[in-house]
């Protein structure tokens, strides 16, 4: 059975009402909360951009039972591998075992803040290819010396690992990348139902694994007021990831986002009062064969409400799904 969880949208809340909505989600039913991990919002409507690993230890401390993940950290330019893998391990003790981190190769939007550039995806995967294999030595104990094309590590250890490990996904979006990190990672992370690539990640992939994706939605009693702040806040979509992953600011997605329409971003979130569309519109991701699928709850206005009066009537519906 699909399993849903509650996203953590940084990038839309700040840092004290995201621990409010953890706890709360987490009462309501979720099974799971992810939590983005950005720099800045990808649009100045949004207005937010709190520090996800220090978020995620807050949370890890206000709930006790949902699992908790990043989606995703980039290990590569903003994080040095050697940091993420701490940080990981420490998150892992607080929540107790109930943490996995969620990877993929960034977005230009977060990265280039640092002043080391952007390259290009050849090269962004090579490095997330060291990044993985660095994060995973250190995780698995001892002491880590590595020599790469991009990053070196000098006699490293993590001093305060959990017993278990930390369970890696890896962000995947073709063959190309599924060959490449199948091997690296325990789960797979994808924003769109492609069964195809869940196909291709199964039959590169050794043993049992989780395919985690995201939805976002729009509930409001007022159809017309979930489609205006679907569009205000969530218009950036539309760009889709070739796209999104190359602008480097907010303003570049306001422009680039100039000309979608109210109605375009209708047709790709479901919006408004109906719990049942709402619920339907998930189907394209169990029909691809996802086992987790992280619900997105469009913009600040309103997520206590949809917490309050939406959730736990929608987990039911995606459930009977």
């Amino acid at each position: 059975m699909t399993r849903f969880g509650y996203t953590l949208m940084t990038e839309q809340s700040g840092p004290r009402e995201l621990v409010r909505y953890a706890a709360a989600a987490e009462e309501r039913g979720f099974d799971f909360e992810v939590s983005s991990d950005h720099f800045s919002p990808w649009l100045v409507e949004q207005g937010h951009a709190p520090h996800a690993w220090t978020l995620l230890g807050a949370v890890a401390q206000a709930t006790s039972r949902v699992e908790l993940m990043t989606y995703v950290t980039c290990p590569t330019i903003r994080y040095r591998p050697a940091v993420v893998a701490q940080q990981a391990a420490t998150l892992q003790l607080l929540a107790e075992g109930r943490f996995t981190l969620g990877l993929g190769s960034g977005e230009n939007l977060n990265e280039h803040v640092v002043g080391e550039g952007w390259p290009a995806i050849d090269a962004r995967q090579d490095m997330l290819v060291e990044a993985m294999e660095i994060i995973r030595e250190l995780l698995g104990g001892g002491l880590v010396t590595y020599d790469g094309a991009y990053f070196r590590v000098d006699s490293a250890r993590i001093w305060d690992l959990p017993e278990d490990g930390v369970p890696i996904a890896v962000a995947v979006s073709g063959e190309k990348s599924v060959a490449r990190f199948s091997g690296l990672a325990d789960h797979l992370v994808a924003v769109e139902p492609d069964a195809e690539l869940v196909r291709a990640w199964d039959g590169a992939h050794e043993g049992p694994s989780r395919k985690i994706g995201q939805l976002p939605i729009c509930w409001d009693p007022d159809e017309g007021a979930a489609v205006a702040r679907a569009h205000e806040q969530f218009r950036w979509f539309a760009g889709g990831w070739s796209v999104n992953a190359d602008l480097p600011t907010p303003a570049g997605f306001h422009g680039a986002s100039a000309f979608v329409r109210e109605e375009d971003v209708a047709d790709s979130i479901a919006c408004g009062p109906d719990l049942d569309r709402i619920a339907e519109s998930a189907r394209p991701f169990l029909d691809a064969g996802f086992t987790d699928l992280a619900i997105v709850q469009v913009g600040d206005e309103g997520q206590d409400r949809f917490l309050e009066e939406a959730a736990e009537p929608l987990l039911e519906r995606l459930r009977a799904l």
